[in-house]
């Protein structure tokens, strides 16, 4: 009889440890049934982890409703401050008159160099952006990513600078000596070029400054007014190894 008590009272205890897990399962399955349909709930880039993409399609959508005027107004002000930085190249080529006067072919290259670091500046600046407002990367890659550029730039400097070095001695009659500047400055200013291209819309984000507006004017006038003063010091240094007085 005692027996039997206790195999009906540990039958009962195993019932309600089976309505119990059953209980808990289904439990379980409700949560996660509900966190399901809250991720299909949420739209394709829409969750938290996005919130600075929803930043920039709020900044495009008021772009829309802005006026001419107010465009203007908000970006004069860093136009003027980039304008004044650019007054050092006239500063630079004053310091340097004598080099030219002495090198007039030097003056034919000004416009090419300013061009093609712009240029070089332009598509790191471009790059980059694109892949910050397309959540590629973020202000944690901002080493890796301005590295990867700063060689890119080197690169594609050496293979320019070989090529245009004698093509402009070759086809357009360049003394060797002048030519050989532009050949060394080729690499030098895209490493420049590219490396304040990278890095620019990294430090705009990082100030909380919109790098649309800011980081590709910057990067022009910076790569100007760096890649002229470059361009200038390694011509009195070839100069002299060609045996020049200046």
């Amino acid at each position: 009889m005692a027996k039997q008590q206790e195999s009906s009272s540990a039958l009962s205890e195993l019932k309600e440890t089976i309505k119990s897990q059953k209980a808990e399962i289904d439990k379980l399955r409700a949560e996660l049934s509900s966190t399901i349909n809250k991720k299909k709930a949420i739209p394709s880039g829409g969750h938290a982890s996005h919130g600075s993409t929803n930043n920039n399609n709020d900044e495009i959508l008021e772009y829309k409703s802005k006026t001419s005027f107010a465009i203007a107004s908000e970006r004069v002000g860093w136009l003027a401050l980039f304008l004044f930085s650019l007054s050092f190249t006239a500063i630079i080529m004053n310091g340097f008159e004598h080099t030219l006067s002495k090198q007039i072919e030097l003056a034919y290259f000004v416009p090419l160099m300013a061009g093609h670091g712009g240029n070089t500046g332009g598509q790191a600046v471009g790059t980059v952006l694109s892949a910050l407002s397309a959540g590629v990367i973020t202000k944690e890659d901002a080493v890796k990513t301005i590295g990867k550029e700063g060689l890119s730039g080197l690169f594609m400097g050496t293979m320019l600078g070989c090529f245009i070095g004698p093509i402009s001695h070759y086809g357009m009659g360049i003394s060797v000596h002048v030519a050989t500047v532009v050949s060394v400055t080729f690499p030098l200013l895209s490493t420049i070029a590219a490396l304040l291209g990278s890095s620019l819309p990294f430090v705009c984000v990082i100030l909380g400054l919109d790098p649309a507006v800011i980081a590709a004017p910057a990067m022009t006038s910076f790569v100007d007014v760096s890649g002229l003063l470059c361009y200038f010091m390694i011509a009195n240094k070839i100069f002299r190894l060609f045996g020049m007085e200046l």
